[in-house]
């Protein structure tokens, strides 16, 4: 029974990874959520990307992080990504991207953080991603 169901869900997976394209560019929709792993804290991270051809997207985003005890900060940005989907020529499934995020950090400070990230597509909806970088995270992602 057990080696049934396994054998059913790889095929479930199998069959809607086939369909999942990661970035289909101009008006591609993300919104990622997901655990931050901020310089000397570590938080929540959320993000909306916009795709405005086959290779660059725009966006937005927050992270709300802790530092340590009783302290807690907050980073409001705005983002963009260049997607090397069109030049390498691999997996539907996969989304590599790199890029850079601007943004206000606690009450008065201007913040410019970087990143270089993944997506994986396990439906035609739901991905895993992950960002490494100095506003790095992982978590989840959802196509609108």
């Amino acid at each position: 029974m057990k080696k049934i169901i396994f054998t059913s869900i790889l095929i479930i997976l199998a069959t809607s990874l086939a369909q999942a394209q990661s970035f289909s560019g101009k008006g591609d929709q993300k919104l990622q959520a997901g655990f931050n792993f901020y310089g000397h804290g570590s938080g929540i991270k959320a993000s909306y990307d916009y795709g405005l051809n086959d290779a660059f997207s725009i966006g937005a985003g927050a992270v709300f992080y802790n530092t340590g005890t009783y302290n807690s900060d907050f980073f409001i940005f705005g983002r963009g990504d260049y997607h090397f989907q069109e030049i390498i020529n691999y997996l539907d499934e996969l989304d590599v991207y790199i890029g850079a995020e601007l943004g206000l950090i606690g009450n008065n400070n201007f913040g410019i953080m970087g990143h270089i990230g993944g997506r994986y597509a396990f439906t035609d909806r739901l991905y895993v991603f992950i960002e490494i970088g100095n506003n790095g995270a992982i978590g989840i992602s959802l196509d609108l």
